[in-house]
């Protein structure tokens, strides 16, 4: 049987992954973040895990650049989210500039494996995980503007659709993952997206082969606000459908609140209609330094439920649903929310 390394290496997609996973951070004093992390799914129980590996580089304060660890882990059966983030100098972490490839302290992310632990407030969180190549790499923007100044925040899935397996310890308790879906994410920037939904779904219940990553996002410009602009990737059926074109994301609609999202998009191929929404004890509330200054809160859910609507130019329609395998955050300013910050 081949090894996973094996398997890793014959991926076909291993050189562009590679390529979309070189770390961005140029050891400059202008401000940068920049994440990777792993999200993964129990096939039938509300069950999840987010396991982040992050660089913060504040403008101008060089000497506090971080290297910030995070783990959370969603259950839904008993609605208990435990959550454990750890910070090292980033003088002493490794990020690779030409590959996939994290060290922070004896915590490490590769290619197909992920090991880890992290401690706070009581809760202790370790996992050594392997991974699966999966599906074909997600552009949530037009592959042009990843090299560009604006937006000033990029998103991408390296490797959509990944399969997970190993083990999760949660406070002394074992968790064993056996092919988990889910997905590998690299996201980066000089600035966080002042509002935003995020969402993804990798697997859905009734087709384990779909998968989606959308947005809806604003960027506060001074006093002014942007208008509310919507980008979706939609994979099904053999078809993957791209609504990321900046003026198609400008004509969508995108509405949400506490804790509802509704989308709608489409272009000459096809019209996409979706929700996304949990109760607000399904998520956790995460504070995120943001690089020029201040923070935000990142609310964050990874057993939403997702219904979506494909309607695709001359053929019958598509419906996909989820009952606990989306993932749903919210970037917010605002403190009426009701969800705790735990991190």
């Amino acid at each position: 049987m081949d090894t996973l390394t094996d398997l890793v290496k014959s991926d076909p997609y291993a050189p562009q992954r590679r390529q979309m996973n070189e770390c961005r951070y140029l050891h400059h004093a202008k401000g940068h973040y920049e994440s990777y992390f792993l999200r993964a799914n129990h096939p039938t129980r509300p069950l999840a895990f987010w396991f982040r590996y992050t660089i913060f580089a504040p403008k101008g304060r060089p000497q506090d650049n971080l290297g910030e660890l995070w783990a959370i882990v969603f259950d839904g059966d008993s609605n208990r989210i435990v959550v454990a983030k750890e910070e090292y100098p980033l003088a002493q972490c490794q990020f690779d500039n030409s590959q996939l490839s994290v060290h922070m302290s004896g915590s490490k992310l590769r290619p197909g494996m992920a090991i880890g632990e992290a401690r706070q407030n009581g809760n202790r969180i370790s996992w050594d995980l392997g991974y699966l190549p999966g599906d074909e790499p997600v552009y949530l923007l037009p592959k042009s503007l990843y090299d560009a100044p604006l937006p000033k925040a990029k998103a991408l899935v390296a490797n959509p659709n990944a399969l997970f397996n190993g083990t999760i310890t949660v406070n002394g308790e074992a968790i064993h993952v056996e092919n988990w879906i889910g997905s590998e994410n690299h996201n980066w920037g000089s600035k966080h997206t002042d509002e935003y939904a995020w969402g993804q779904v990798a697997g859905f219940d009734n087709d384990e082969t779909a998968f989606l990553e959308c947005a809806t996002a604003r960027i506060h410009l001074g006093p002014i606000k942007t208008p509310w602009m919507t980008t979706l990737v939609c994979r099904v059926g053999g078809e993957t459908y791209a609504l990321n074109n900046l003026l198609k994301a400008a004509l969508a609609k995108g509405r949400y609140d506490y804790f509802n999202w509704e989308f709608e998009t489409g272009n000459d191929r096809v019209n996409i209609k979706g929700v996304i929404s949990a109760p607000y004890e399904h998520f956790v509330g995460l504070t995120y330094g943001n690089p020029p200054g201040g923070t935000h809160t990142c609310l964050n859910s990874k057993i939403a439920q997702c219904r979506l609507s494909i309607k695709p130019r001359g053929q019958p329609e598509i419906n996909l649903y989820t009952r606990h395998r989306a993932a749903f955050e919210i970037l917010t300013d605002d403190v009426e929310h009701g969800v705790p910050i735990l991190a």
